[in-house]
């Protein structure tokens, strides 16, 4: 079973929450409440989110600032943030938003398709780079047991090597569609999140590749890390 993601709706207004889970209630993921800045931070300490929706206009931890605290922790910093704001100072306001590291800044009243169409495009992203870590863990996890796939034939995994070489394939086929896909939205945070997906997929195939009898090195190579 395909786990959904985690999305997490940061807003002190009890009714932009409701609205919020009205319109990306279609995207049938996991939405996740936070009435402060200081509930978001609480919440991104345990769990996991493909994309965070984060009001500006807040009191007390204001959206920017939340941001910050977002953008200077390892385990959240690449979390994809999209900024909602009721009001708009112009130009310099929306580069502020842009510095603390939105991906994207939205204005109040928004367009709930393309709201929910941007979502989606995170949520994609997020959910194939899952994938593409499952796959990783599995490759090392053979690899740290010892089996030997050398040029001697010594317990060659043909079965499992082939294996893995169809799960990747799939997962290189949906990123491709979907890179086509943003190729035409020209939503240039995501193609480069795409991208970043692309280049670890190279990595990992490149390893599995490796692993194939008549390589010539008689011996393996690790995925690249995360």
């Amino acid at each position: 079973m395909v786990q959904k993601a985690k999305i997490l709706l940061v807003d002190d207004r009890p009714e932009n929450l409701l609205a919020l889970e009205a319109i990306l209630s279609a995207l049938d993921q996991t939405l996740v409440r936070a009435a402060s800045g200081e509930e978001a931070l609480k919440a991104l300490l345990t769990d996991d989110f493909a994309v965070i929706l984060l009001d500006v206009q807040m009191p007390g931890m204001d959206g920017f600032e939340t941001a910050a605290h977002i953008k200077r922790r390892e385990r959240t910093r690449d979390i994809p943030i999209i900024f909602l704001t009721a009001i708009n100072h112009g130009p310099h306001h929306t580069f502020r938003g842009y510095a603390a590291g939105a991906v994207d800044y939205i204005s109040k009243p928004f367009d709930p398709w393309v709201l929910r169409a941007k979502v989606s495009v995170f949520v994609e992203l997020y959910m194939k780079n899952c994938q593409l870590r499952e796959q990783a863990a599995l490759l090392r996890l053979q690899l740290e047991q010892g089996v030997s796939v050398g040029a001697n034939g010594a317990k060659e995994p043909a079965g499992l090597l082939a294996e893995l070489s169809a799960r990747l394939a799939a997962v290189e086929e949906q990123a491709e569609a979907l890179s086509k896909q943003l190729d035409e939205s020209a939503d240039a945070a995501a193609v480069a999140t795409a991208a970043h997906l692309e280049r670890k997929l190279t990595g990992l195939r490149r390893a599995l590749d490796a692993l194939e009898p008549g390589t010539g090195d008689g011996g393996v190579r690790y995925p690249p890390q995360d």
